[in-house]
Parts: structure tokens; C-alpha cells; sequence
């Protein structure tokens, strides 16, 4: 649900926080359901999703880059991933528990990798966890597009202008904000 923080209070007797947030989303029919029940709830910035338009565009650079190199589709888009910033996260772990964290992140899908690092702490191993372009939001999915189209121009293949990718990745801002204010 996307909404707007409002108010943050305390409880008269002082034990607990009462959070009111606002949302276009009509919500009666899940508050009757959960209303006085514990509920799990995670409030984070809301961010722009990626255009299917932009998914659609990344995968036909990926499988032009593979016909023109002979790698395969996958290992294209995997290495691209790891080619940008902002799409992962780098956590310090037991060394018996690294194997576990890795096996369980990889199978959210391709794109979901995971590379590790000597940690300073004995015991330890850093892991860095790379999300796969599905929970890319626009500005991400550009970065990605972006460095595709780089790699295609490199390699002589013919790519659509820096405006046509803008507007590309745009168009979906456009009709987020749309599903959102109805």
C-alpha cells in the first residue's frame, strides 16, 4: 500500500507509539478484517517500479549482445547486473552460514547472485547479496539499461537514442502515478 506518513503520537499511559498514516486506497474491507489484530508492518520510502516497456527492451539488448558475442542470454544480463551500482547489499556473515545465505538468495531468480570477501572478523565472511532486475525500480532499471546499451554500442550493434530510453523508462512514471492516484 503507498501512503503518506502523518502523525506520530504516544499512547497516554506512554507504552506504545500510534503511528496514522494516509492513502488513496480504499482499505476498509482488509481494517474490519485485521482491526485489533497484530499485524506485521514495514514502512519504507516509496520508489518507482520499472516500465515493462524498459524490462522488455533490456532483454532484447541482452539477447542481441549474446548472438553477437556467443555468450549466453544469462550470463549476459548476470554480468551486466553486477556492472552497476546500487543493486545490492554487502553483509558480514558466519562462515558456517554463508552457504545457507547464498543457496536461499540465489533461488529468488537469474538475477539474484552472490559474491563473498574476506572479512576482518575472524569467523566471518562478507557476502554481497545482488538483486535481480525485478524489484529494479526506474531509476535502477535505467542504470541497467543504460550499461546494456553501452555494451551493444561497443560491439557495433545498433541501439535506440539516449531520449527514446528516457522517455522509455518515463513512460512508466507516467502510468505509475496514475495507478496510484486512482
Amino acid at each position: 500500500m503507498i501512503g503518506k506518513l502523518k502523525d506520530m503520537t504516544r499512547s497516554r499511559d506512554g507504552k506504545e507509539w500510534i503511528i496514522t498514516f494516509s492513502t488513496p486506497e480504499n482499505f476498509s474491507e482488509k481494517y474490519d478484517e485485521l482491526a485489533d489484530k497484530e499485524v506485521s508492518v514495514e514502512i519504507k520510502q516509496a520508489r518507482k517500479h520499472r516500465s515493462l516497456d524498459a524490462n522488455a527492451y533490456c532483454w532484447v539488448l541482452i539477447d542481441k549482445i549474446a548472438e553477437k558475442t556467443g555468450l549466453r542470454k544469462s550470463d549476459v544480463y548476470r554480468h551486466s547486473i553486477k556492472e552497476i551500482g546500487g543493486v545490492s547489499d554487502t553483509i558480514c556473515v558466519m562462515d558456517k552460514a554463508v552457504d545457507r545465505l547464498r543457496e536461499g538468495w540465489e533461488k529468488n531468480g537469474l538475477g539474484w547472485q552472490t559474491d563473498t570477501t574476506k572479512s576482518q572478523l575472524p569467523g566471518c565472511t562478507n557476502v554481497i547479496l545482488y538483486y535481480g532486475s525485478s524489484v529494479y525500480d526506474s531509476k535502477q532499471m535505467a542504470s541497467l539499461i543504460d550499461s546494456l546499451i553501452q555494451d551493444a554500442e561497443a560491439l557495433g550493434i545498433p541501439t535506440i537514442s539516449d531520449k527514446e530510453a528516457e522517455q522509455m523508462i518515463g513512460k512508466w512514471a507516467v502510468k505509475s502515478e496514475e495507478h496510484h492516484a486512482g
